[in-house]
């Protein structure tokens, strides 16, 4: 626990790289809404520093580490360094991914209809996010940075041909690069089994406990689904989902405990 929590049971989250991060309002939201269903008495500070995920993990597993938890997409290194919180905060859409690409080169991903045609193009990814060993496993060429902004830069100037994004982040990320001459992929869905957790450090387990009882009361209640509806519920028509071509994924760093049978803590996008 951070000696900020010791003192005031505050619970400490990192500081993000992105000015303007499109997943951070609905993740607080849902952490929120965890705590407030809880009965637990918390706050919630963001770290003073600016922290790349890596360092956010790194500082998670000190016993006075800076911060008390993070979100992330789940790994098996992950879930056994750390305390998941195994509840998909996004109900996996973390893993349904569109390509931000050059807008002058739209037409030539119409034809690429297997995970064979999309391995002749390069993928840009940060280099510690658990996507990178996922594509590669799958035979996808991946290009890696530690600046998340650059990434946007790098396809604008055939750096690399495709970013990788999800259904939460791409629509904010492309509105917020309106200068680059960017455009999301009209044609094709990424998509492997993952899940974004509240991470939260081994050496505070009680947090760990709280959270849990407090999301499982929110998808007992409802108001879990609501708050969903409300920022995602529109995905599927927005992105002509039913129209695209799917590529499946397999994702060898997905752990064996992961609720994969617990279908309503998924999105169905193909069903709604």
């Amino acid at each position: 626990m951070s000696q900020a929590a010791v003192a005031a049971d505050r619970i400490v989250y990192p500081r993000h790289q992105a000015l303007h991060d499109p997943q951070l309002d609905y993740v607080l939201a849902v952490l929120r809404m965890a705590v407030d269903k809880s009965g637990a008495s918390y706050d919630l500070e963001q770290s003073p520093q600016v922290m790349v995920q890596s360092r956010a993990f790194a500082e998670l597993g000190k016993p006075h580490g800076a911060v008390d938890i993070v979100w992330a997409m789940t790994d098996i290194e992950r879930e056994r360094n750390y305390l998941p919180v195994r509840i998909p905060i996004d109900k996996g859409l973390i893993g349904w991914r569109l390509a931000l690409v050059r807008q002058a080169d739209v037409q030539r991903w119409h034809d690429v209809r297997s995970i064979s045609a999309l391995s002749a193009y390069v993928a840009g990814q940060m280099h510690d996010w658990p996507d990178t060993a996922i594509l590669r496993a799958n035979g996808l060429k991946v290009s890696t940075t530690s600046n998340y902004e650059g990434l946007f830069q790098q396809v604008a100037i055939n750096r690399i041909d495709y970013f990788p994004r999800s259904l939460i982040e791409i629509g904010d990320e492309l509105a917020s690069h309106p200068e680059l001459g960017l455009a999301v992929d009209p044609y094709l869905v990424i998509r492997y089994p993952t899940a974004f957790y509240f991470f939260v450090s081994p050496h505070w387990p009680d947090l760990a406990v709280d959270l849990t009882r407090g999301m499982e009361a929110a998808i007992a209640d409802g108001s879990f689904d609501r708050l969903f509806d409300r920022y995602f519920g529109e995905l599927t028509a927005r992105y002509r989902l039913k129209e695209r071509t799917v590529l499946n994924l397999t994702n060898p760093l997905l752990p064996a405990q992961t609720p994969l049978t617990r279908k309503g803590l998924w999105f169905q996008g193909m069903q709604r």
